[in-house]
């Protein structure tokens, strides 16, 4: 039986608070209930929800643990030893690195409780560590400084003298004419180089250039919504679209087909940032799609994907089989090839072999053997697969299976002792055997070579410096799917929007319906069952789907429910 805000005994910091009058006893009951349901500090959840200022909170707290309180203003940020610790800490346990003495590593902490922090720091370093106190909405922004920093390689050393001299290399090694004069147009290149440059600074997934008849508007995908961001003279729009074929070493000549071409932009000597471009001949002129694929987010790891720790495990257990099939489904820009190459870095070392076919590789990745598909020169998808077959593999990866064809292949090679990864385009688990069935798969080969399916959508992250808390009545909660013992005491969050935001949110997060085909469920298939069928089953089993994840994502304080629903309506 859990305990009612009410229930709780006050100790320690929450029973200061209230001593001093910073807080009312209930809303001290209801913040230490909430605090303790997403697993976060106190102090956070108190910043947070603006029931209390940083600053109090950090003097009551230095003065009731007897720890130093330090203020991080008068930190320069680029002289913080970030290197020293690992970014999984510094996000996880909300702390980071101040100053190094001898073998002595002092880290920032806003709760000094937070032992965790002191001893995985302590631990990875090697060092002694000792944690100083500090305001948590400093130390927040200090977190978001450091993190976008290592995300975006060092983009914000980038001034308006470095537009001119981006090293920028096309993807292609036989350039088309790039005698243009879009290629030499230094307004142009200064102006779309500051674009890239903002892109990536911002976190976006795509960039839209977009000529119309009256006017001509740039457009960034950030956090999977489209924004305006620039709005240049309509004239220059067939002078923009050449700058970008050039870049792109696409012949500028050409303005009747779509093309398709790619770009690297060197950073620094660790960092690049691949961008996939396609054209497209429109009423006015050609519109230009640039997706941004950033290798580090193939790199993320498993725990930054938003797994629940029994979907992880499932997870973990399926990539961890020599032979069968794992899929995973969802629509497109829902962080399918993430999860794939996620997988694929877990596997790959000396031992295994591992090849993919993708169209197109988005991805390098060191040590795999990576093929890029090319109909036109008749490398198909099955052609690959066949390939692949004489090259001794341990793990495959199909980009996407299409066609009943290349279904066919891979399921043989899942049932010759090869581990196969690969996508389709359903909208849930449970769709995904019936659609393979609908394909002409044999159901028997389906039943006994799947061993798991992963839906899944990305829904935006509330940005932790201005949610706020949103108390939703309990009939209208009921019939969003919440338990009815929750429903009355459920504290959820809604965005606002502040500097370090998109609006209330920032970044995204995965949510999930990952369900290993069963015996039963193997049984349905094999019967001729349809997805409802196995839904049900699925639901009798245990396993959450989408819209169950995505109100844990809700509970957790992780989205807002108006997210939710827009990512899980059906």
């Amino acid at each position: 039986m859990s305990l009612t805000p009410s229930k709780i005994a006050l100790g320690g910091l929450a029973k200061r608070l209230v001593q001093d009058g910073v807080l009312d006893e209930s809303i001290a009951q209801e913040s230490v209930a909430q605090s303790q349901k997403t697993k976060q500090s106190l102090i956070s959840y108190l910043v947070q929800g603006k029931h209390a200022k940083a600053h109090v909170l950090a003097n009551i707290a230095s003065q009731e643990f007897g720890t130093p309180l330090f203020d991080l203003d008068s930190m320069d940020v680029d002289q913080i030893p970030k290197e020293l610790v690992d970014e999984n800490i510094i996000r996880n346990q909300r702390t980071i690195p101040l100053f190094k003495r001898g073998n002595r590593l002092f880290i920032a902490i806003s709760d000094p409780t937070n032992l965790e922090a002191l001893d995985k720091a302590r631990f990875q370093t090697g060092m002694s560590v000792e944690g100083i106190l500090v305001e948590d909405d400093k130390l927040g922004k200090f977190i978001d400084k450091i993190l976008d920093e290592k995300e975006s390689g060092g983009l914000s050393e980038f001034d308006d003298e470095d537009l001119d001299n981006l090293d920028i290399q096309g993807g292609d090694d036989d350039p088309k004419d790039e005698g243009d004069a879009g290629g030499d147009d230094a307004p142009i290149v200064r102006f779309i180089n500051k674009l890239l440059i903002d892109a990536i600074k911002k976190g976006a997934s795509d960039l839209h250039f977009e000529p119309y008849e009256k006017e001509y508007r740039v457009r960034f995908r950030v956090d999977g919504v489209l924004k305006e961001m620039a709005s240049p003279p309509v004239n220059l729009a067939s002078r923009l679209a050449a700058r970008l074929k050039v870049m792109s070493r696409l012949d500028i000549a050409e303005r009747r087909v779509p093309q398709d071409g790619r770009i690297k932009m060197k950073l620094s000597k660790n960092k690049a940032i691949d961008f996939r471009v396609s054209t497209l001949p429109t009423l006015w002129g050609e519109k230009v799609v640039m997706r941004i694929l950033d290798p580090s987010s193939a790199m993320l790891g498993i725990d930054a994907l938003g797994y629940e720790p029994v979907q992880k495990k499932s997870f973990m257990d399926a990539i961890a089989k020599p032979q069968g099939m794992v899929l995973v489904t969802g629509p497109t820009g829902s962080g399918k090839t993430v999860s794939l190459y996620t997988a694929v870095n877990i596997l790959n070392d000396e031992e295994t072999n591992i090849s993919t076919a993708e169209d197109p590789v988005e991805i390098n990745l060191p040590g795999v053997n990576q093929v890029q598909v090319n109909p036109r020169a008749g490398l198909t998808f099955p052609m690959a697969l066949r390939a692949f077959l004489r090259q001794d593999p341990d793990v495959i990866l199909v980009g996407e299976i299409r066609d009943l064809e290349t279904a066919e292949i891979a399921i043989k090679a899942a049932q010759t002792g090869h581990l196969v990864l690969s996508t389709l385009h359903t909208n849930s688990a449970p769709e995904t055997l019936t659609r393979l069935v609908n394909m002409g798969v044999a159901p028997f080969n389906i039943a006994t070579t799947v061993h798991l399916i992963i839906a899944q959508r990305l829904a935006r992250r509330l940005c932790s410096h201005c949610k706020k808390p949103v108390k939703i009545p309990a009939e209208a909660l009921l019939k969003e799917g919440f338990r009815e013992d929750e429903a009355e005491t459920l504290t959820l969050y809604e965005p606002v929007g502040c500097d370090n935001c998109n609006n209330g949110y920032k970044g995204r997060v995965g949510i999930y319906e990952v369900m290993p085909v069963s015996n039963e469920i193997s049984r349905i298939v094999m019967r001729g069952g349809n997805a409802i069928e196995i839904a049900d089953q699925m639901r009798a089993e245990g396993i959450s789907d989408l819209r169950s994840s995505g109100l844990e994502k809700a509970r957790q304080g992780v989205s807002s429910l108006q997210e939710i629903n827009r990512v899980t309506s059906d």
